[in-house]
């Protein structure tokens, strides 16, 4: 078994705590009559220790890193209590050490079906990402709608990088959803994290991003590891304009992959742009 990440798992539970209210847990009525009013927001400890039915003590200890590891039980409990998503418990499971997880990431070998996926999106700009959101495969419309990849180091295929590079040029989000997209980095470099504890790189990622990005830097303390499968962007192409698009994530079942693709609303001027960038990247 893995060490236990213990200020972690106890900054991730305490995190969760308070950002689950207690009008969302009905069942918090019928043993927190609401006498005292809350002075801190959430559900209080001793609520959690109750949903999960564990003792007061031991959670407490748990949130100020001073616990044993907890059980798979006590986690499958703790999961509950707190409405956790599936990638937050499998994220709390890291966490408390259940999961061996990896050393400092090698490039990820891609799988021949994956980039045949690739291959067939045609006028469909993807590209791959790792757990390090490091660029590893893309098709012929990507590079055409966001730069040559090829050209790149290694390093610089990173998705955060790019957007540190672009952001404010070639991509932007609507103004409802400024910060989406930093905040989908810290979940989903917060979940590569936990797989890959010894990767000094993608630390250094992390601090590189912070220092950048408020936003990166907000959602990181947030602890929030849930996946945003769709980003709506404003791209601004040299020669096709501005572009509305909506950026896709799946993914890939049994890696750490993700798939990353570009579309837009069919009928719009921006699907009609795309589709004569994949008819240029195939004449």
């Amino acid at each position: 078994m893995s060490p236990v990440s213990k200020g972690e798992l106890a900054d991730f539970l305490r995190r969760r705590r308070e950002a689950l209210h207690p009008d969302r847990v009905p069942a918090v009525a019928a043993y927190s009559p609401g006498r005292r009013s809350r002075r801190t927001p959430g559900l209080r400890r001793e609520e959690v220790a109750a949903l999960a039915n564990v003792s007061f003590s031991y959670y407490e200890r748990l949130e100020r890193a001073r616990a044993p590891h907890p059980s798979p039980e006590v986690l499958a409990k703790l999961g509950t209590a707190l409405q956790l998503t599936a990638a937050e418990f499998e994220h709390l499971v890291r966490l408390a050490g259940q999961v061996p997880p990896t050393g400092e990431q090698g490039r990820t070998p891609i799988p021949a079906d994956a980039q045949q996926l690739l291959d067939r999106l045609g006028s469909i700009p993807a590209y791959l990402v790792d757990g390090r959101l490091d660029i590893v495969a893309w098709n012929p419309a990507a590079a055409a709608l966001i730069t040559d990849f090829g050209l790149l180091s290694a390093d610089e295929r990173n998705v955060v990088r790019l957007a540190i590079r672009y952001g404010g040029t070639l991509c932007g989000a609507p103004p409802s959803e400024e910060g989406a997209l930093a905040r989908q980095f810290a979940a989903q470099l917060r979940s590569g994290g936990v797989r890959h504890p010894a990767d000094r790189g993608l630390g250094e990622l992390v601090d590189e991003f912070a220092a950048h990005s408020p936003e990166f830097a907000a959602g990181w303390r947030e602890h929030d590891v849930r996946p945003v499968p769709t980003l709506h962007k404003y791209l601004r192409h040299p020669e096709l304009g501005e572009l509305e698009v909506t950026c896709q994530t799946l993914l890939l079942p049994g890696t750490e992959l993700q798939l990353a693709m570009y579309i837009a609303e069919p009928g719009s001027p921006s699907a009609t742009a795309l589709a004569r960038l994949g008819t240029r990247n195939t004449s």
